[in-house]
C-alpha cells in the first residue's frame, strides 16, 4: 500500500504535469503484463496535479470522493462508482476526506468497446470485489492461464456496467465560459442567467443555445448539476447538510435534500452511509 501527502504523484509519474511511465512494458518497451494496478491512501485535500498514462486507467475509491478533471469537464466519484480515463488524456484528481484509491491500468485495445471520453461507471459487489483482488494481486498477464480467467471475468464485468450521469463537461465557446467560471468559482452565486450574460457579451439565447450545443445540457439543468456535483465534494469532506446546501446555492436545506432525492435517488445522509449505492437517475 502506498500513502501519499500533499502535492505528491503516483511513482510511476516522474513530475507534475509530465507523462507517466508505462506500468505494463519493460524499459525495451516489451509488454509484460496487461494489467497492472496501484493502491494508494490519499490525505484530505490533496490534489494530483495534471498528468496521463499511457495506458487506459479505471480509477476506483473504496472510501472517499474523487474529482477528476480534464480540459473537457470533471467528473465526481463517490463511493461505488469508478471513473474510466482513456490512454493519453490529460488529468488531474482532487481528494475531498480520505480516499482509498485503486487503479487499474489496461493495455490499449484490451477494453474494446469502452468510451474514448472519460465517463462514470458503477461498481457493483462483485467488480468491487474483483478490483480489490487484482489490486492485491498487483499484475495480470493473459500467458499465465489461472490470471487469464481473472481478467476474462473482470473484462466481462466492466463490459456491463452502465456508465452514469456525475460529469459536468465544459462549454467551448469563450462566452459561455465565462459564465461557466464564474459558477466554478462560486456555486451559491443566485444572479440569474439574465445577470450573468451581462459579463459575458452574449444575449441569454445566445448563452443558452451554446451550452445546449458545447455541454449538451440546457443552462439550468448544467447550473443545476454543478450544484449536486458540489454539494458530493463538500459532504464527503465532512461538511453538513444545512451549510452544503447554503453553499450550493440553496435557501433551505429541504430544497437541497429534494433535489438530492430526485437525482440520485436518496437523502445525503443515506447517499453516503451507503457508500454511494442509491440508485441514480437520468
Amino acid at each position: 500500500m502506498v500513502q501519499f501527502g500533499l502535492n505528491a504523484l503516483p511513482l510511476e509519474c516522474q513530475s507534475m504535469s509530465e507523462k507517466c511511465h508505462s506500468l505494463l512494458r519493460s524499459p525495451q518497451g516489451r509488454l509484460t503484463a496487461h494489467v497492472a494496478t496501484v493502491s494508494c491512501e490519499f490525505a484530505p485535500g490533496l490534489t494530483l496535479p495534471e498528468h496521463e498514462h499511457p495506458e487506459d486507467q479505471l480509477v476506483f475509491a473504496s472510501r472517499g470522493v474523487m474529482t477528476v478533471r480534464t480540459r473537457a469537464g470533471l467528473w465526481v466519484v463517490p463511493p461505488s462508482r469508478a471513473v474510466w480515463i482513456p490512454a493519453g488524456i490529460p488529468h488531474a484528481v482532487e481528494m475531498s476526506g480520505a480516499v482509498s484509491m485503486r487503479s487499474l491500468y489496461f493495455a490499449p485495445g484490451l477494453m474494446r468497446g469502452f468510451p474514448n471520453s472519460c465517463s462514470v461507471v458503477t461498481v457493483g459487489p462483485l467488480l468491487r470485489e474483483l478490483i480489490v483482488h487484482v489490486c492485491a494481486i498487483g499484475r495480470l498477464n493473459r500467458r499465465r492461464p489461472v490470471q487469464a480467467r481473472l481478467l476474462a471475468v473482470l473484462l466481462d464485468q466492466l463490459g456491463l456496467t452502465p456508465t452514469l450521469p456525475l460529469q459536468l463537461p465544459h462549454p467551448i465557446d469563450p462566452r459561455a465560459q465565462r459564465i461557466a467560471q464564474l459558477l466554478l468559482d462560486n456555486p451559491s452565486d443566485s444572479r440569474t442567467l439574465d445577470q450573468l450574460c451581462a459579463t459575458s457579451g452574449a444575449s441569454r439565447r445566445t448563452i443558452q443555445r451554446l451550452f445546449l450545443a458545447e455541454t449538451r445540457m440546457a443552462f439550468q439543468r448544467w447550473r443545476q448539476q454543478l450544484r449536486l456535483l458540489h454539494a458530493l465534494q463538500q459532504l464527503a469532506a465532512g461538511e453538513k447538510v444545512t451549510a452544503t446546501a447554503l453553499e450550493a446555492g440553496y435557501s433551505s436545506p429541504s430544497a437541497f435534500v429534494s433535489m438530492f432525492r430526485r437525482q440520485l435517488g436518496t437523502t445525503p445522509a443515506r447517499y453516503l452511509a451507503s457508500g454511494g449505492s442509491g440508485a441514480l437517475q437520468g
